[in-house]
């Protein structure tokens, strides 16, 4: 396959996985060889092996990341600091984009941006929603459930201290009755005592909002 046809076949594609192309290019052999030049040319960026987006000048679509995020690691949703901030729950603008998967966990540098992948158990893989963009689909997790996920992942007890330290926003658009309910489904005591702990948080910091 030379260039002209290969970008005619994914310009429009925000993430190329070369496992789906290789039905089309008959040599398998001679179209890695092609890839490989092409990412030493700068045409392509590599996000891990046999996966690629075109370089700024050769794309027609911006890279939807968390369709990426999707498509890096399966199964996966982004969860954590990275789903916080989509939701406006923190200020900070957040440079990793991080997941949760039940397969291991992962890493990936990529010419684009970070990507994280932390394990969990089947059995709390739920809790996220379809989120889109340039018609690409990706999976963010619940602000309810984003917040779990970063307590369940924190390494000591959830204190009243930390949360002020998370400088927490938009408090009010958290549905605590099913952050409570989300909290029973992980059966750990540490996050009951969190969702309370957060409650409790939000209650105080929306009546003095009130009284302003």
């Amino acid at each position: 396959m030379d260039l002209k046809s290969f970008l005619k076949l994914t310009r429009t594609m925000p993430v190329i996985d070369t496992r789906l192309l290789w039905a089309s290019v008959g040599d398998v052999h001679s179209f890695a060889v092609q890839l490989s030049r092409w990412e030493n040319a700068g045409i392509l960026l590599k996000l891990k092996r046999g996966m690629y987006v075109l370089a700024d000048a050769y794309r027609k679509t911006e890279p939807y990341m968390p369709y990426v995020a999707a498509q890096l690691h399966k199964p996966s949703y982004i969860s954590l600091e990275k789903a916080l901030e989509y939701h406006g729950l923190v200020p900070e603008a957040i440079l990793v984009w991080t997941s949760v998967t039940t397969k291991r966990p992962a890493l990936y540098d990529t010419p684009i941006g970070r990507f994280s992948y932390r394990h969990v158990k089947k059995e709390l893989f739920w809790g996220y929603q379809s989120v889109s963009g340039n018609g690409w689909r990706g999976f963010m997790a619940l602000p309810e459930k984003a917040l779990l996920d970063y307590f369940y992942f924190f390494n000591g007890e959830v204190t009243a201290e930390f949360i002020d330290e998370m400088r927490f926003q938009n408090l009010d658009t958290v549905d605590r009755a099913r952050m409570h309910a989300f909290a029973s489904r992980f059966n750990k005591p540490k996050l009951i005592r969190a969702a309370e702990m957060f409650e409790a948080h939000a209650q105080e910091a929306l009546s003095g909002e009130k009284t302003l």
